[in-house]
């Protein structure tokens, strides 16, 4: 569908009433316009095109006026869609090297966008550039997701582009306050640092359908049979240390289902099968829909997390286990967020990075101790409702861009920016 006038391709400054120029718009009295930059939107799959998406959402559902600016990951010409109340615009490539989209007309495009702020969303080396190129007269927020892990050479290659591009922005978020101990990158960015977690729409899992739970006791029925139930998903590559899950199994009763796909799956099976433990350990595949969760987690007695890098820097699938009140197990890696969504003792059980045996030990505990598992999940459905729902999510996001906006008003630099709310110090 094409935009209409005021649209997100309109001239700056003619859109929506109580607008105005930067510094002279009333932000709490009249709805904030705000563009998402990602790489791509759904339909494309992704971490992060997800997020956008449940974050437009979720702030257009709270009045904000909300357009994704992105990628077409199809073949074909610039278009604009509507996506619901979300305006989409899908910026047409011409080609893509070393990872790098190579989109002639983005920056042109970025130039004429009409909001008040533009939320970047990184890694996003093409849109970075792009923000050199147009250096729009508006704010710029960026959400640092993760840190580049293995795509060193390139990513050092990448860095003063980066810092020049950070130029541009008043507001930096990551989606843990434990993440920018660990990351090189963020340092220099203390004073701009807010934490915006991220959030899901909770419904499904809080309140799963007759037939989830249907499908819940045949799961149980078929693969339990009278013993546990251990579930990992994910896709299975190195970070996600699915390994050492089949390690553990050879210390512990039950089954272990590990839902996803992935170039390390045959050596998990070769593993399994080596261990002696091949018919315990089940291989469903990619499931047809991510709601195809929920009975898999309602039929668990814990949800395996056994992820061993920062490459997992947050791990939203932890949120999807807790509010369907599934105990998360998952691994203290340093510097990320994984063992701050799911905590210790509260909704779940951490153990060390790379340790089966730790790994068995804690899901040996919910077997023993009486009383455990049910203090778990109750922690852990409370936790995700205040913590991790998606409109919880967004109204912190408008409250970050309030502020940066209230600066942005006012010459001179941004006062410095609370990091941690009280309760998460």
């Amino acid at each position: 569908m094409k935009a209409g006038k005021g649209g997100i391709l309109g001239a700056l400054g003619n859109a929506t009433s109580g607008g105005s120029q930067r510094g002279d718009r009333n932000v709490k009295s009249s709805a904030v316009r705000v563009c998402h930059l990602g790489k791509y939107y759904p339909p494309a799959p992704g971490g992060i095109e997800s997020h956008v998406h449940t974050l437009a959402h979720a702030q257009a559902d709270l009045g904000a006026a909300v357009t994704v600016a992105c990628i077409n990951h199809e073949p074909g010409p610039t278009v604009v869609e509507q996506d619901g109340p979300v305006e989409v615009l899908r910026l047409g490539r011409v080609g893509t090297l070393a990872k790098f989209d190579l989109c002639p007309d983005l920056g042109r495009h970025l130039a004429r966008i009409d909001a008040d702020v533009l939320h970047v969303h990184v890694p996003n080396p093409t849109m970075l550039l792009a923000l050199i190129q147009a250096r729009p007269r508006k704010p710029v927020v960026v959400t640092y997701h993760s840190d580049v892990i293995r795509q060193r050479v390139l990513g050092a290659l990448f860095r003063p582009i980066e810092r020049l591009a950070y130029r541009q922005a008043r507001a930096v978020m990551t989606t843990s306050p434990l993440y920018p101990g660990g990351s090189q990158f963020l340092q220099p960015y203390g004073p701009m640092l807010h934490v915006l977690p991220h959030g899901i729409d909770l419904d499904a899992y809080l309140n799963p359908s007759p037939q989830a739970r249907a499908e819940a006791e045949r799961i149980r029925a078929e693969h339990g049979q009278g013993e546990p139930i251990w579930v990992g998903a994910g896709r299975h590559v190195y970070y996600k240390g699915f390994l050492h899950a089949i390690r553990a199994l050879t210390r512990v009763r039950g089954r272990l289902i590990l839902i996803g796909d992935g170039p390390d799956q045959a050596a998990l099976r070769a593993e399994a099968e080596r261990l002696g433990v091949a018919d315990r350990v089940l291989f469903p595949g990619v499931l047809r829909h991510y709601l195809d969760l929920v009975p898999y987690y309602l039929a668990a007695d814990a949800f395996w997390f056994p992820s061993n890098a920062r490459s997992e820097a947050f791990g939203l699938v932890q949120v999807e286990a807790m509010a369907c009140g599934c105990p998360v197990i998952n691994t203290a890696i340093p510097h990320s967020g994984v063992p701050w969504v799911s905590l210790h003792e509260q909704t779940g059980l951490t153990v060390p990075v790379n340790d089966p045996v730790a790994l068995a030990a804690a899901a040996q505990r919910l077997l023993d101790e009486p009383g455990l598992r049910d203090r778990l999940a109750e922690g852990a459905r409370q936790r995700a409702v205040d913590e991790f729902d998606h409109r919880v999510m967004a109204q912190r996001s408008l409250e970050i861009y309030d502020r940066v906006l209230q600066a942005a008003a006012v010459p001179g630099p941004a006062p410095p920016a609370r990091l941690l709310p009280s309760h998460w110090l």
